[in-house]
């Protein structure tokens, strides 16, 4: 690291631990002061027509672009290899099921943010941080989008597993390796900056509701209709 200067040391060793912190710690703070506010705030009832097909959209490109996530960063390449999946199918893969769950993720988020800014009922129920979150999010899923768009498929490719991968695992174990993710092309450094932000703010908004899977539903006992009409 002796010869990182000191604005990589900032951007990529003691960045990403204080919004990591933030994140953890802004989590906790949350549940404890505002336990009855942790929810989606959800406007369904105030329009659902544009919401019925954004909603989905949104939530399931958000889960397979989160799922390839973990995938590229936390599985190193040799585990990969060892099952058998060899490094070109894996990359076409990625970049196959990447960019169409970024499609879709991308259109859902922007059917939902033109919602929120269109339909004059969900516009008057945005507050401060949604005015906040929503910008963030749709810049980071852009830039995630983008580096996809202009390294993996309309340039030469670029092994992310083997710079920024390293890196992101090295945050975890404590031993951050900065220098293989400072030469990374300018497109993904902005997208990892810019998640990082999201997850700094992520307790102070409303998708504090990821973590609140209705599991308990599962084991709920069932309900009984009955009908209103005499025998």
């Amino acid at each position: 690291m002796t010869h990182l200067t000191a604005a990589q040391t900032l951007l990529w060793v003691a960045a990403p631990y204080i919004c990591l912190t933030v994140c953890v710690a802004g989590h906790v703070w949350r549940y404890r002061h505002d336990r009855f506010g942790w929810t989606c705030r959800t406007t369904q009832l105030l329009e659902h027509r544009r919401l019925r097909l954004a909603s989905p959209l949104f939530h399931l490109g958000a889960f397979a672009v989160v799922a390839g996530h973990v995938v590229g960063l936390a599985v190193p390449a040799s585990w990969t290899e060892r099952a058998g999946i060899g490094e070109h199918a894996y990359h076409v893969t990625a970049v196959g099921l990447g960019s169409a769950a970024g499609a879709a993720m991308v259109a859902g988020l922007a059917m939902l943010c033109a919602r929120r800014l269109l339909v004059p009922r969900v516009r008057a129920t945005t507050d401060r941080s949604d005015k906040v979150l929503f910008p963030l999010l749709f810049a980071t899923v852009l830039l995630g989008v983008a580096s996809t768009l202009v390294h993996n498929v309309a340039g030469g490719g670029y092994d992310y597993r083997s710079t920024i991968s390293v890196w992101f695992r090295g945050l975890f174990t404590l031993h951050p390796h900065p220098e293989a993710i400072a030469g990374a092309p300018l497109l993904f450094r902005l997208h990892i900056l810019s998640a990082f932000l999201l997850f700094a703010v992520w307790p102070f908004t409303r998708l504090v509701h990821v973590w609140s899977a209705p599991v308990g539903y599962l084991r709920r006992p069932a309900l009984v209709y009955r009908s209103r009409k005499g025998r």
